[in-house]
């Protein structure tokens, strides 16, 4: 029987990447998301499966598991869905704090729980989670979407240990900015005392070229590798970019590193 991965926020970006990759490879892909009534793309590939998922709907969730082991028995739950805040934080409301902490880490890790009952049934498998180098070196006015980034690794780190004794590995793939639809895609909040600084930040953002960020294309391969190295190896800093910002962070320390940033991006 071919292996079997399951895959959220698979419309776009990551997500679909990787599943295209598994695709490729004769894996069987369960693809979750949003709207799958809306997908055309991964329904030409008679090897994926579309499942309605909102990470961020706990009644979801909790079926999600026994609707997946239905189509195949899972050997491999990657973890992408999520989304960014971007702004001051001072700009945020409650409620948009509340919901990217219960999308992009309660969502994470309650999908990660429906699925454990039956990984450790099998004894084996691999939860791979998608975090974010914003999870080493936070960025200026995504400090929230960075907190759930490194609480999943922290999270990841701990349960390393809890789910050796039944055969299952868990690990994070970490990239960097990619070349995707995240930036216009992130949910925007304002402040009108910090907008002159936000609008010099993105201003510098966007003077930076896409040309130096990862495609989607390129860390669906690590996430290959993290799936299939049969490594007990919990990080894998995933592409260029990646890389040269885990260097300079391990070289220079979190204080250099931060007011370089801010030399850069506010001054």
């Amino acid at each position: 029987m071919n292996p079997t991965i399951f895959i959220t926020g698979t419309s776009s970006g990551l997500g679909k990447a990787a599943a295209k990759l598994f695709a490729s490879k004769d894996w069987t892909v369960i693809a979750a998301m949003r709207y799958p009534e809306k997908e055309t793309e991964l329904t030409e590939f008679p090897n994926i499966h579309l499942l309605k998922l909102d990470i961020s709907d706990p009644k979801q969730i909790s079926g999600i598991a026994s609707e997946a082991e239905k189509i195949s028995p899972v050997d491999i739950v990657l973890n992408n869905a999520a989304y960014g805040l971007m702004g001051p934080f001072e700009g945020t409301t409650d409620e948009e704090l509340s919901q990217q902490i219960n999308t992009n880490f309660l969502g994470t890790i309650l999908v990660t729980k429906s699925f454990l009952p039956y990984l450790r049934a099998r004894k084996k498998g691999t939860i791979i989670t998608v975090t974010s180098s914003t999870a080493n070196i936070p960025y200026p006015f995504v400090s929230v979407y960075a907190a759930t980034k490194s609480a999943l690794e922290k999270w990841s780190e701990g349960m390393s240990y809890e789910l050796k004794e039944w055969g299952i590995s868990i690990k994070t793939v970490v990239p960097a900015y990619m070349q995707t639809h995240f930036g216009s895609n992130a949910q925007m909040v304002s402040h009108p005392d910090y907008q002159n600084v936000f609008n010099q930040y993105i201003q510098s953002m966007r003077a930076d070229s896409t040309a130096k960020r990862d495609t989607p294309e390129t860390i669906a391969d690590i996430v290959y590798e993290a799936a299939t190295d049969h490594k007990q190896q919990v990080h894998y800093i995933a592409g260029d970019l990646a890389t040269v910002e885990y260097e300079w962070l391990r070289k220079e320390g979190i204080e250099t590193v931060l007011e370089t940033m801010s030399q850069r991006f506010l001054s």
